[in-house]
């Protein structure tokens, strides 16, 4: 793909967005097929009575997720986001073996090592490419889908194990599942799946240049490594709280599939809602919401309808941090230095799973289940008071010239003399915005329209009284041409935002299509028509 073609923007890459958000739904639901019923397993099916012991699958899966999000980062430029999507896919393949043959819980904890650095590498490709795609106004709402796809899919698989628990085997429900998702996830990313790399390329050929803000850097590092510290309380804790508290095997699954559907449902709202109200405040709201969802978990005692609560605040302040943090991140660096921040980002959230699945076990085992979520929610909260005092003011910089020709630029197809001759035999029309005085000393490409640059948006819009007709409609091909090729690109933009969808200048103007000698004659005398820009083609 030239450069020329490669356009950011949601609706420019539809199809290939959407293909990542399926792709995105089978990452998530790889990790669903454990959330209710895989702690479970671990205490009836092997016999484990240490919290601590059980939780280490989710010490072994945020090990190894948090190294390959680091790796992730680092590498996706060098190596190539669809490349290590596909790898991503292929570490997955283990994970069904691993526990469908597994003989004591050590295999279990090897299967999650498969499945932490499956999830590394596979979700944060999806990240970067669907960043890579949406450009940076729409980059709160393309993270909110991504994420969105991806808890769904975590709710979706976590119900229905939960729901099948009772007539079929837990252990035997994860390891089909996930051999199913694994083959359609690597098939999908290896034959469909394109690469993104000149959407970034493009990305910093107009916004190149932004300092990163490290303070805020810091800040999303800390919330983002804390929320996932209380996720991996509430995969690994919670069924085992609720379970000692009397509720059913169905009764967990339909909490443990209620969190991350509130999750992955609000996020379509919550991440198109911080491209509008910023960052801060959605990332602090959310802290403090899941701060109070985990105390109304050890104030009901375990009880289902407290948990359903807990469960349903627990989603939403999740979904009003997630993918904030991640814009918050990207807005925070140059697309050059996207990866790697976003990698060192997610490297430290997921080390929040090892964290919080250690802390949980530790002081459960010590202590008791409450004290153990009691203590998360406190350190929760914490969270979102930092957040809320880190100075976070976006301090606009001054645009140059030469930014606004960038941005021009990267919008429009920039023509060399010889390429605009061959465009206007196929039918491209040659606008000549150039003053009648300068037309007067240096002469006139035959065939070109002159509309002045004074009135070019009053003559070219077809919805204007004082259009040219000559112009034709928003498919008419377009190519502006000045004296030297500046001002053509600023004009080609504008009949871009009027809607014309070829629309391209002529590189170096009439300086350059003279110097390549093609037909030049002199102006016409006298005026040719009532308004400026209102006449034919020059003939």
């Amino acid at each position: 793909m030239s450069a020329n073609a490669t356009r950011l923007g949601l609706r420019a890459n539809a199809l290939q967005f959407s293909l990542l958000v399926a792709v995105n739904a089978l990452v998530g639901a790889m990790v669903g097929l454990e959330r209710s019923v895989l702690p479970l397993v671990g205490e009836r099916e092997f016999g484990l009575a240490s919290k601590g012991a059980i939780l280490a699958f989710i010490v072994a899966f945020g090990v190894a997720k948090a190294m390959a999000n680091l790796l992730a980062g680092r590498l996706a430029d060098s190596v190539g986001r669809k490349r290590l999507l596909v790898l991503g896919w292929a570490l997955a393949l283990p994970v069904p073996l691993l526990i469908g043959l597994a003989p004591n819980w050590a295999w279990i904890v090897v299967a999650n090592i498969f499945l932490g650095a499956s999830q590394g590498f596979a979700w944060s490709m999806t990240v970067f490419m669907k960043v890579d795609l949406a450009g940076p106004a729409r980059r709160g709402l393309a993270l909110g889908l991504n994420e969105s796809a991806g808890y769904l899919g975590v709710a979706v698989t976590a119900f229905a194990t939960g729901a099948l628990a009772s007539s079929i085997a837990p252990q035997t429900l994860i390891w089909a599942g996930a051999a199913v998702l694994a083959g359609v996830g690597l098939g999908a990313s290896l034959f469909f799946v394109r690469d993104t790399a000149a959407h970034t390329r493009r990305e910093h050929e107009i916004y190149a240049g932004r300092e990163p803000d490290r303070p805020v850097l810091r800040t999303c590092s800390q919330a983002g490594f804390t929320n996932n510290l209380n996720d991996a309380l509430a995969w690994g804790l919670a069924p085992l709280y609720l379970a000692a508290n009397g509720a059913s095997v169905g009764e967990i699954g339909i909490v443990a599939g209620i969190y991350p559907g509130v999750w992955g449902l609000s996020q379509l709202g919550t991440g198109w809602l911080s491209d509008h109200t910023g960052r801060k405040p959605l990332i602090v709201a959310g802290m403090l919401v899941q701060a109070a969802a985990l105390g109304i978990l050890v104030a009901g005692r375990g009880s289902f309808p407290s948990a359903l609560g807990a469960a349903v605040l627990l989603g939403l302040g999740t979904a009003l941090v997630y993918p904030t943090l991640i814009a918050a991140v990207s807005d925070s660096v140059s697309p050059l230095d996207r990866a790697r921040a976003v990698g060192l980002y997610r490297f430290w959230r997921d080390a929040g799973f090892v964290a919080g699945a250690i802390l949980a076990g530790v002081v459960a085992d010590a202590v008791s289940d409450a004290a153990a979520i009691g203590a998360v929610a406190g350190l929760t909260a914490a969270s979102g008071v930092w957040v809320a005092i880190t100075p976070w003011v976006k301090r606009p910089r001054r645009r140059r010239v030469d930014d606004l020709l960038r941005d021009a630029r990267a919008r429009i197809d920039r023509l060399e003399p010889e390429d605009t001759v061959a465009a206007i035999d196929k039918g491209a029309l040659l606008i000549d915005i150039r003053t009648d005085a300068e037309r007067e000393r240096a002469g006139i490409v035959p065939g070109s329209l002159h509309v002045p640059r004074s009135v070019l948006e009053w003559r070219a819009d077809p919805e204007c009284d004082f259009r040219n007709p000559a112009v034709g409609d928003l498919n008419r091909h377009l190519i502006v041409m000045c004296n030297e090729g500046f001002s053509s690109s600023f004009a080609a933009a504008t009949l871009k935002d009027l809607g014309f969808a070829r629309v391209g200048d002529l590189v170096g103007g009439f300086t350059a299509w003279e110097g390549a000698g093609l037909p030049v004659r002199p102006a016409p005398n006298g005026p040719r028509d009532t308004l400026p820009g209102m006449a034919p083609p020059d003939e």
